[in-house]
């Protein structure tokens, strides 16, 4: 039997145990009142032009027009979209009036290249002008208009979450901003209400009304960069802004948030002090870089504090206070892999997170099992606990379930011991690893647990776990130029075992991108203001452990690192800061040394939201 197809068969006999609604819940990865994205693999640098729409119209992207201007018209849905290529939208545009002398087979393979540096790019990030076109890059907001990924539930949620955090709503959906209310994020209202989309519509005006699809147009008179009028281009040849987002997942923007509540505000906070600052200063395509790697930084903290805390959960029961939850503490590699020493001692700390992030994914389920269970309890109806923007109390209140700390957690397990008892019998012929996970109780005696520990076996064991390491590698940016990690494949021999077995491994790392983002912003003051404050190389390096869980001159908990290898490290990433001119010293003193943005800030000091 295929795997797929034993998969299959066991939801068929799990869904006849639990019910088909009970079933459909559990046999999925996600469980969005802790985590509310996708617990799968998604594209990070695709994500921006999807949170301009939401902000701009308040509400998710629907399909939009760019298959039916650069797609052939022939053909079944599929051959359309691969179809779809550099070479054939070069041609389109060629025809237009904006794009005299294009029109020769030459000028067409330069403007396929512009495109391709610029504004689009390849399914798999595959050079060549032939392959098909898979996302939009954020070179200007008119790629709000590019359709791009055709789906947006391909960005796994990404965008909804990052709206959420940013806009920092209360209620169930993110709604448009009301006219008394002040914030950075404004929804649904005008370009310089919100810090982001201020960043980014450089020459748009409005001509009609505010929610039109076409009302957002191009003054020709201002001047943009040649990516941004690409963009621009490109965009208009669509003739509208793409729909609001029908059917069954709906238009309204989810309000949910991570449950990593104080990762989400530094978040929000970093993305705000870094646009409002630097982005009239830094040049656009470098400024882009710079964001995204603010995004892989503030993602990746949000993901691993939230992997923590449930962590906490299953081991107490609780969700750690705000001012406790951390994320998780891993070793960077400054020299980004030229030194094996430093390179080994951050893949053994990755090996050890992934190593544990095993266990996430029955966690998960078992969240699952109890949700369901208590959100049709009479009793706990009653309670109406708010979940919106953060199910902190919900999951406490589940979690006082799973410890047996509330009086409606025995007919919960009652009846999941009835229903254990009925899918053992089931499961005993063709899944007998299975049946005797759930029949052990000296093993495990809690029946949540149990039972969530024997429906994940079921979904996969290894499905399971290769989608945890997909969306770590995805909020990592893994082997980007912007990004926080490097991945290598290796082959390793296990002690006591013959032959040997190739896997990969991964490391953190500062790009040079990293280090500009995370210098930059950390120089920034604490208040509103668009200025700068002398900071300590030392003081740079407790920041970043403090906020994000990075260690450059201390080991992480459970590993051991010389003093003279800490030292190393520490002297490779100062030394690539100097060359990197972001680190000044007239002499060797630690208070001496100290961090120097490449960009200055703004001198515009408004404090319009103090």
């Amino acid at each position: 039997m295929t795997t797929t197809r034993k998969v299959n068969t066991a939801r068929a006999i799990v869904d006849d145990v639990l019910g088909r609604g009970m079933t459909r819940e559990m046999w999925t990865a996600n469980y969005d009142k802790a985590l509310p994205i996708s617990v799968q693999n998604f594209d990070l640098t695709a994500v921006l032009p999807a949170v301009f729409f939401m902000f701009r119209f308040g509400r998710r992207r629907g399909q939009g027009k760019f298959m039916e201007a650069f797609g052939p018209t022939t053909g079944t849905p599929r051959e359309r979209r691969r179809s779809a290529t550099i070479d054939h939208i070069a041609a389109e545009l060629a025809k237009t009036d904006r794009f005299k002398g294009f029109r020769d087979e030459t000028g067409q393979a330069i403007l396929g290249d512009l495109l391709l540096s610029f504004c689009l790019e390849n399914s798999g990030r595959a050079l060549g002008r032939q392959e098909q076109v898979q996302r939009v890059a954020p070179a200007h907001y008119m790629s709000s208009w590019v359709d791009l990924p055709e789906t947006v539930a391909h960005l796994r949620f990404v965008p909804e979450m990052i709206v959420a955090m940013l806009a920092n709503q209360k209620g169930r959906s993110v709604e448009q901003t009301k006219e008394d209310d002040r914030t950075w994020f404004a929804v649904g209202k005008g370009f310089e209400d919100n810090v982001l989309l201020k960043a980014f519509y450089q020459g748009v005006v409005r001509e009609g009304f505010l929610a039109g699809r076409t009302a957002d147009r191009f003054n020709e008179k201002t001047p943009v960069g040649l990516d941004q009028l690409l963009m621009i281009r490109l965009a208009l040849q669509l003739g509208s802004a793409p729909g609001k987002l029908r059917g069954s997942e709906g238009e309204l923007i989810s309000n949910q948030r991570p449950i990593s509540e104080l990762a989400s505000e530094n978040f929000a906070e970093d993305i705000r002090k870094f646009v409002r600052t630097y982005a009239e200063v830094v040049p656009r395509h470098a400024f882009v870089d710079l964001l995204e790697s603010s995004m892989a930084v503030g993602l990746t903290t949000i993901v691993t504090s939230a992997i923590e805390i449930l962590f906490e959960w299953a081991k107490t029961g609780q969700i750690p206070k705000k001012h406790e939850q951390t994320p998780t503490h891993l070793f960077v590699d400054c020299s980004n892999g030229t030194d094996p020493e430093l390179r080994a001692l951050a893949e053994q700390t990755m090996d050890d997170f992934m190593r544990r992030i095993e266990s996430f994914p029955m966690i998960l389920m078992s969240l699952r099992l109890l949700d369901y269970t208590a959100r049709y309890d009479p009793n706990l109806k009653k309670l109406d606990i708010e979940t919106r923007p953060y199910a902190t109390d919900w999951l406490n209140m589940l979690g006082d379930l799973l410890y047996k700390r509330r009086a409606e957690a025995a007919p919960i397990f009652y009846e999941l011991e009835r229903k254990a008892a009925e899918l053992i019998d089931r499961l005993q012929e063709d899944y007998p690893e299975a049946a005797g996970v759930l029949s052990n109780e000296s093993a495990q005696p809690n029946p949540v647990l149990r039972f969530a520990e024997t429906l994940t076996l079921l979904q996969g064991r290894g499905n399971t776990q290769s989608q945890t390491i997909k969306l770590v590698d995805s909020v990592l940016l893994v082997d980007r130029p912007n990004g926080l990690s490097m991945k290598r494949s290796v082959t390793r021999r296990n002690v006591g075992q013959t032959g040997s077995k190739r896997r990969d491994v991964r490391t953190i790392v500062f790009t040079d991108s990293v280090l500009d983002y995370l210098v930059h912003l950390q120089v920034l003051g604490t208040g509103y203001k668009r200025d700068h404050r002398p900071l300590s190389f030392k003081q740079f390096i407790k920041n970043i452990h403090k906020r994000y869980g990075f260690c450059v001159d201390q080991a992480p908990s459970g590993i051991t690192i010389s003093n003279e290898l800490l030292r190393r490290n520490r002297f490779v990433l100062e030394r690539r800061l100097r060359d990197l001119g972001l680190l000044v010293g007239v002499n060797d003193a630690e208070s001496m040394k100290r961090l120097m943005p490449r960009f200055q800030p703004s001198e515009d000091n408004d404090n319009d939201l103090d």
